[in-house]
This record gives C-alpha cells, structure tokens and sequence, in this order.
C-alpha cells in the first residue's frame, strides 16, 4: 500500500499538532518559567502561538519590559524550526531585525551553514522546543549576541557602549522599553 504526498503531510501535520499541543499544555503548567507567557493567536491554530516575555530588571532591558512575540511553527515540526517574529514596539537588540523578526542560530534551518560562521550543533534540532527556544531568547536579552547582529546600528552602538563609548545603547534601550511598558 502506497502513501500519496498528501496523505504522508497530512499525517505529518497532525503528529505535529499533537506535539505542540502537548508542549503548550506543558508550558502552561510549568511553574519554573517566570517571564513567559504562552498562548494561541486563534483558539483553531495550534501552529501560531503568542507569545509574551517579561524581561526582568536584571538584565540589559533596564527597567524590565514586555515584549510580545508570535511563533509561527511549520508543519513539518519538530523537523523544521518555528519562527519567532516580535510585534510592536519591536525590541531595540542586536539580534532581532528591524521588521522583528529574531535571528539566533537555534532556529536557524538544521543544514550546514552556508557562510561557516555557525557549526550545525549550533543550529535548529528536533531536541528543541518551544520552551528552550524562549529561554533562549530570554538569556539573549541579559546577552546580547553582536557578532552576528541582525540590527547593525544595535549592535555598533552596544560595541560601542562595552568599550567604553557614549551609552547610547542604553539610552535607545530605555525609549524601547518604556515604549513596551505603554509609557512612550
């Protein structure tokens, strides 16, 4: 008996539906991951999921901050990476671009890199899931990665600021976050 291509994406779709439903169900319940709220965009897809970090005071994100976040997963999940794209106000941070979009390596496709800055390790695995993806991405608020930046201006004027430069950084910063707390 033979599969037909639509018959194996539709299986592949469901099992992963399943596996992000039950990963959801986990992080609702999980009481150690202060900072991360997660829920769906539409009660009727489970491939779109909200997203709110609550960055604490600790951190390079001066003052705390809120910043909300959809993770779009692909059907080919846990295969393929999700894709994390934050909303209005977008965060001022080297590794998020302009349009909001978050470049880390983890949810870089799981293939050789084709300009050999990231080894495949570093990149997307179906060991990942959602909740190490935003812990991830809560630790890249505390560390800014400026290596590899997706916002250059963010990552110059943070270059910048750690050599000893004007604290720009922070400045542009603190706009950032009063703008996520509703107070710009």
């Amino acid at each position: 008996m033979s599969t037909t291509p639509n018959a194996a994406a539709s299986g592949q779709n469901s099992g992963s539906a399943r596996l992000l439903q039950r990963q959801l169900m986990e992080m609702k319940r999980a009481k150690d991951l202060p900072g991360i709220s997660v829920g769906l965009v539409k009660d009727t897809n489970i491939f779109e999921w909200e997203v709110m970090l609550m960055i604490n005071d600790d951190c390079k994100y001066y003052g705390g901050a809120y910043f909300r976040a959809y993770m779009t997963f692909p059907a080919e999940y846990p295969l393929m990476p999700p894709k994390l794209v934050f909303q209005t106000p977008v965060p001022f941070h080297p590794n998020i671009y302009p349009s909001g979009e978050l470049c880390i390596s983890i949810l870089h496709p799981p293939e050789e890199d084709r300009y050999g800055y990231e080894s495949a390790s570093e990149r997307w695995s179906p060991v990942q899931t959602p909740e190490t993806i935003l812990v991830s991405v809560i630790s890249l608020f505390s560390e800014p990665n400026d290596e590899s930046p997706a916002n250059l201006d963010a990552a110059k004027l943070l270059r910048a600021e750690r050599e000893g430069g004007p604290k720009e950084f922070r400045k542009r910063v603190r706009k950032c976050v009063r703008e996520s707390l509703g107070e710009d």
